[in-house]
């Protein structure tokens, strides 16, 4: 079976994780000394996708210098019992004793985890409130916001695990546990797809007290019916994310374009592509991203190990770095760095991380 046939779409939508095709490839780091944070990655046990602490910490320990991270919610380690309100709390505690582990320094200068984006159903209403706050209090500092993932289409794309409903961000219950995070301190991550901007910036408008991050650059979809139509997505997703990008509560991840829903074929070679053909398709829309967002309001993202699929980390990076290769020495801090700890609130001076 050749490579390209072996690339099937696993049960969980994910492309698979293949270490001997990774290894095809190999390139220099690029700015290694430069300070990266994180803001995006996941830990997950299933059949198929183990990515814990260690394999993380491989991947972080490869080149780049990766001093902090952030997880993000993919709704792993649930409570089997209890109130459905407070289920997703396993995910959150299991999440912070691996964040205690980096915390120590036994597992290297990275401290993973440092801060949590955490999973509380907003359709819950009112009762999201409580279920917030006993996240708080069992994150140990460290939880700064949840993500509910919005993505649907009509068509059946599969961009996620999850399986939200129609209109997530709209529904009236949704929006009455989402009126909890300004309260609290709390951001929101939005994963969904292009045709559903309008449905982020409705919420937005509504909420401008609320810090909302759109994660992996808006969703703009390149499988099912939008296979071979990449220049009509494009200016219908750019238009939403320059109208997005006027909701000054708004942030955006740049990443996630290794993902299967995004259509690119990067992953279907006997070998692994180049960090420069991954930014070169890549660039327009990082390029629009950052137009209309600016730097300070943008920050690259590894998803891994979604995003495994495509490229090793230190191709991704590499990727990443020639993309912000003509920004000045600021406007790369705040990409790789600083926007990230400005959004989400990490204090890296009082983790004992000095950059």
């Amino acid at each position: 079976m050749s490579d390209a046939s072996a690339v099937q779409r696993i049960s969980n939508d994910f492309l698979p994780v293949r270490p001997d095709w990774l290894a095809r490839h190999a390139e220099p780091v690029i700015e290694p000394d430069l300070p990266i944070v994180d803001p995006h990655h996941h830990l997950m046990d299933s059949p198929g996708h183990r990515y814990l602490l260690p394999e993380f910490l491989d991947d972080a320990g490869s080149g780049h210098r990766l001093v902090a991270s952030l997880f993000v919610e993919c709704r792993v380690f649930y409570r089997p019992y209890g109130a459905d309100d407070r289920r997703s709390l396993g995910e959150t505690e299991f999440v912070n004793g691996v964040a205690a582990m980096g915390a120590s320094g036994a597992y290297g200068p990275t401290r993973a985890c440092a801060g949590i984006i955490g999973n509380v159903d907003l359709r819950f209403g009112d009762r999201a409130g409580p279920a917030l706050e006993a996240h708080v209090a069992a994150a140990g500092g460290r939880f700064r916001g949840i993500r509910n993932v919005a993505a649907w289409h009509k068509d059946g794309i599969k961009a996620t695990t999850a399986n939200p409903p129609q209109g997530l961000l709209l529904r009236p219950d949704f929006r009455q546990g989402f009126a909890w995070l300004a309260r609290l301190g709390l951001t929101f991550d939005a994963w969904l797809l292009h045709t559903q901007l309008g449905d982020l910036i409705d919420l937005a408008r509504a909420f401008p007290d609320t810090t909302i991050i759109c994660d992996h650059i808006g969703g703009p979809a390149g499988i099912g019916p939008y296979a071979g139509r990449r220049s009509d997505v494009f200016t219908e997703w750019e238009t939403a994310m320059r109208t997005l990008s006027r909701c000054p509560n708004v942030n955006v991840k740049l990443g996630g374009m290794g993902m299967h829903v995004m259509g690119f074929d990067f992953h279907m070679g006997e070998r692994p592509v180049t960090s420069e053909v991954l930014a070169d398709g890549w660039r327009p829309y990082v390029d629009v991203c950052l137009d209309a967002f600016g730097p300070d309001r943008a920050m690259f993202e590894s998803n891994f190990p979604v995003d495994k699929g495509s490229c090793s980390w230190v191709v991704l990076w590499n990727a990443f770095k020639r993309l912000a290769s003509g920004m000045s020495a600021d406007e790369k801090r705040a990409l790789f760095m600083g926007t990230a700890c400005r959004v989400y609130g990490l204090n890296l001076a009082a983790q004992g991380i000095a950059v």
